[in-house]
């Protein structure tokens, strides 16, 4: 289970043991590191409309492969039907 604890809660904590200039620069500089590391993280990560794109790239390559699998069961069965009639 996740704990969310705010800004102002960290703050309080750390107040207490560390003091209240101490506890505002530790709790600055954590905020500042979340948001660099998401900031980093976020143009890897996957829009909407880029999965979008990616379901229908996939239902066409499906489609594709589908083709393919009859267009060669009926090139076999051509064969076969073929080499019986050859005798």
């Amino acid at each position: 289970m996740a704990l969310a604890v705010t800004e102002i809660q960290l703050f309080n904590s750390l107040k207490e043991r560390l003091g209240s200039k101490e506890a505002e620069e530790l709790v600055s500089y954590v905020k500042h590191s979340i948001s660099e590391g998401l900031n980093e993280q976020l143009p890897h990560l996957a829009s909407k409309e880029d999965l979008l794109k990616l379901e229908t790239k996939i239902s066409e390559t499906k489609v594709d492969i589908i083709k393919w699998v009859v267009g060669v069961f009926f090139a076999l069965a051509m064969m076969i039907i073929g080499l019986y009639l050859k005798n």
